[in-house]
């Protein structure tokens, strides 16, 4: 059964004090805390057979690269991909669309087009703008509506036999939105477009299977999944990854180095140059068996009501306008009290110990579509509680009260 109190126990930073208060962490959407099961994997690391992996004959090696081919292994099998190999992991959410972005540097003429939704983020929008500069491809964007959904007409409208590629994420980090991709992939195929996800917003929530999606890259980040930062993964369809050229040179994605001619290794390590996270990319692992245990149905039915406890509550409060209404969302709430900044907001929160986050979220195009400077972001887990919700609620009418 679940018992949010019981997990709490997991995670000994949400028993500590900030400013005196007890901590409510509400900025889950930016990175979520990690349980001590995976903080002791990382130091089991360091402490019982930290070494390189891959080639080493002594036996601490050989236990590291165990340990990290096993972690890749149980990505593999969460993300349901087909082959280890199609898992690469990498730095990050930002790495690896990075490394698909320079793959098709080579592979893109002038004339062609790539389609992209107006509720990226900057990782997800910056990187194509560098592509179409280096190649002369065009960049389109699906425009997003009022209730922070995509417009799947114009969807239809703007892609064509000349798209290449398509970028959408699969939950807004911003608003919360849960995009329709199966639909766009669908189309997108159909048009002969290859399809990238985001899925860094989705991963915590949703259980996606790659296979089942006939997604073409679907990446993440394990710091949004209970686990460390500096590592996530970029999944691809092995025979679209053979396609890419190398991402870096290095040590570990070579097969052969002369003066005259270097030859790279087959996938994964064709993309992983150099000694990459081991500590991170094992605990990567961990945080996955770790939320497994739980169970990601389970994990969504608790934050759906979280979610709708805490949207009752908030829209009770005279001037608080919520940004994002699709019926589709995750436990994310963005909202603004009337012309109070939300870095004000924010930082009176913040003085009782609640932390939520402010800004545009790296989502700047979002903002300018709303015309505000940003918004106020709570974002909920599955150790959060409703009596944290109702001290938010509090905490916000005291801010505005002190504000206006």
């Amino acid at each position: 059964m679940f018992d949010v109190n019981l997990l709490r126990k997991d995670f000994p930073i949400l028993s500590r004090e900030v400013n005196g208060q007890p901590l409510v962490y509400l900025d889950n959407a930016a990175t979520s805390q990690t349980p001590k099961q995976v903080v002791e994997v990382i130091s089991d690391y360091y402490y019982r057979y930290n070494a390189n992996i891959h080639r080493g004959v002594h036996k601490l090696s050989q236990e590291a690269t165990d340990a990290y081919e096993k972690a890749r292994a149980t990505i593999q099998k969460h993300f349901n991909a087909e082959h280890p190999y199609e898992i690469i992991l990498t730095a990050g959410t930002t790495e690896s669309i990075n490394c698909v972005a320079s793959g098709y540097a080579s592979l893109l003429k002038k004339g062609d087009e790539l389609l992209i939704s107006a509720l990226e983020h900057h990782s997800n929008i910056v990187p194509w703008q560098m592509l179409c500069e280096k190649t002369g491809a065009q960049l389109k964007v699906i425009p997003m509506t009022l209730q922070g959904t995509l417009d799947m007409e114009a969807f239809d409208t703007l892609l064509n036999y000349k798209t290449q590629l398509v970028f959408v994420n699969h939950v807004s980090n911003a608003l919360g939105t849960i995009n329709h991709i199966q639909e766009i992939i669908e189309k997108s195929h159909a048009k002969g477009a290859k399809v990238l996800i985001d899925g860094a917003q989705a991963s915590p929530h949703i259980k996606a299977d790659v296979q089942a999606l006939d997604v073409d890259y679907y990446v993440t980040s394990a710091h949004k999944l209970c686990g460390p930062t500096g590592v996530g993964m970029l999944y691809g369809k092995s025979e679209l990854l053979n396609l890419l050229p190398a991402y870096q040179g290095g040590g570990e994605m070579i097969a052969t180095v002369s003066f005259e001619k270097t030859t790279y290794a087959g996938l994964p390590h064709k993309f992983e140059a150099g000694t990459p996270n081991i500590a991170g990319g094992i605990a990567f692992g961990a945080a996955l068996d770790y939320m497994n245990e739980i169970g990601f149905e389970v994990i969504a039915k608790y934050e759906a009501e979280l979610l709708a406890y805490a949207t009752t509550a908030l829209e009770k409060i005279e001037g608080l306008k919520i940004y994002g209404e699709a019926l589709e969302k995750t436990a994310v709430i963005s909202f603004n009290v009337g012309s109070i900044h939300p870095y004000d907001i924010g930082s009176i929160l913040d003085q009782m110990g609640i932390a939520v986050r402010t800004g545009h979220h790296c989502a700047q195009p979002i903002m300018d579509f709303y015309k505000i400077p940003g918004t106020v972001r709570a974002s909920f887990s599955f150790y959060n509680t409703f009596e944290e919700i109702d001290l938010l609620e509090k905490g916000i009418r005291r801010a505005v009260a002190m504000l206006q």
